[in-house]
């Protein structure tokens, strides 16, 4: 596989993790990795010569551009670059509100989106993207092999990147803030300290989950596996079951509108 020039512009949370693992990982696919930031102070500890002055610069060097920025600032980066975006190149969006759409508005070329988890930080993340139809069967294949340094990669329709993120990108905050009410509510029961209940709850939650992808267990086989009927845990679960549907719908009818209104205003600022 023929290696490329990878670019990053925008070098936040998202656009310095991609880097420093493309940069760490990627030498078997990526010749060199670029970055560009609107604030240079930031790519202070970056290596000089892996820094370009314009994202304009940074478009012309590579031939797939991550583009990591906010909403309100990626059209105007997209105006930026586009004279330098030609029918070889790969431009990769993160942001899930923007849609192919409007990019294309702006610059109409190969283009995926890529919505990476938190868990990329540990070589973890379940990774989404999707493609517009410019995109080649072996460019698909190079996206994977690039992506693949940070975790699982999970080729979505465009139509399906929001749920999609709801359940790989969102979750872990789902996740965590779930289980920081557990064991705040185990705390008032028990004399265990803090740090070994949470200890406790993390390294089952993990075990769980490796029990549960090993064995190709479902979530209500690892149940019937733990609450005997009559027992201890069927007291709890059952509270959960009865109790727990209408949040976890609430959740999502909340975290889907706002989605949807992200794409909204998305949509009225490429239009504007």
């Amino acid at each position: 596989m023929t290696k490329k020039n990878v670019g990053i512009i925008g070098y936040g949370s998202m656009g310095k993790m991609l880097f420093e693992k493309f940069s760490a990982y990627g030498s078997s696919f990526i010749e060199n990795v670029f970055v560009s930031n609107r604030t240079k102070e930031k790519l202070s500890a970056v290596d000089e010569s892996k820094i370009c002055s314009t994202n304009l610069k940074l478009a012309a060097a590579c031939d797939v551009i991550f583009v990591c920025v906010r909403p309100a600032d990626i059209k105007s980066v997209l105006e930026e670059i586009k004279p330098c975006i030609n029918e070889e190149k790969i431009l990769v969006s993160l942001n899930g509100s923007v849609s192919f759409g409007n990019i294309q508005k702006i610059i109409d070329c190969k283009i995926a989106k890529v919505i990476p988890s938190v868990t990329a930080e540990i070589n973890k993340s379940q990774t989404l993207i999707c493609y517009n139809p410019r995109v080649q069967p072996e460019d698909k294949t190079y996206m994977v092999k690039i992506l693949e340094t940070i975790g699982n990669v999970i080729e979505l329709p465009e139509e399906e990147m929001g749920m999609g993120s709801e359940l790989v990108s969102c979750m872990p905050g789902f996740i965590a803030s779930i289980f920081d009410v557990i064991s705040d509510s185990a705390k008032k029961h028990t004399k265990i300290p803090e740090q070994q209940i949470v200890n406790m709850v993390l390294n089952t939650i993990t075990s769980t989950g490796m029990l549960m992808l090993e064995k190709n267990m479902s979530f209500k086989e690892v149940v019937e596996r733990v609450a005997t009927k009559g027992g201890i845990t069927q007291e709890g679960t059952a509270v959960v079951y009865s109790n727990f549907p209408e949040t976890a719908d609430e959740l999502f009818c909340k975290t889907l509108e706002k989605r949807r209104i992200t794409a909204e205003n998305a949509e009225k600022s490429f239009n504007s």
